[in-house]
């Protein structure tokens, strides 16, 4: 490889890095861990969740999400609740 493609190659491995999150914390307390996609999907496969995806209407994510925000909850928790209550209605 020619060392311009060596530069280059450099270059675009520094702005991944960039564009990754980072970890900095404020002064005092603990920094967040950060969990890469494929930690993340094994510790939800362990957890026994699946992903499911949907396509709904925006103004019925809206009403979710701004149920989930004034229950204090994650969206996740809300639609796996809601979807028992339907469920079990029936």
């Amino acid at each position: 490889m020619k060392k311009s493609g060596m530069a280059k190659m450099q270059a675009m491995k520094l702005s991944g890095k960039m564009k990754q999150p980072g970890t900095a914390a404020p002064f005092g307390q603990v920094a967040p861990v950060v969990l890469d996609r494929r930690d993340q999907r094994k510790l939800d496969q362990s957890l026994g969740l699946v992903p499911f995806a949907v396509k709904l209407n925006s103004d019925l994510v809206q009403q979710v999400q701004t149920l989930a925000q004034q229950r204090e909850c994650g969206v996740n928790e809300l639609v796996a609740e809601l979807l028992k209550q339907a469920l079990a209605a029936q």
